[in-house]
């Protein structure tokens, strides 16, 4: 699994988030799918993300998996 995605059962019941914070996979990719750039995802929605936590997200969801 990537480092840069965890799963808690204790976070958001399990979901897969961003290491370190309780920002889901989920929530990052509908971002992406609305047509949200990386730059606009950072600045206007979770400033606390790196461009590698939002490529981490990318890389763990296209088939449900971890990679």
């Amino acid at each position: 699994m990537n480092a840069k995605i965890s799963i808690d059962p204790n976070t958001h019941f399990g979901k897969p988030c961003v290491a370190g914070t309780r920002i889901t996979v989920q929530n990052v990719l509908e971002l992406i799918n609305e047509g949200l750039s990386f730059e606009d995802i950072k600045k206007d929605y979770y400033p606390g993300l790196a461009t590698e936590d939002i490529k981490a997200c990318l890389d763990y969801m296209p088939t449900g998996k971890p990679r």
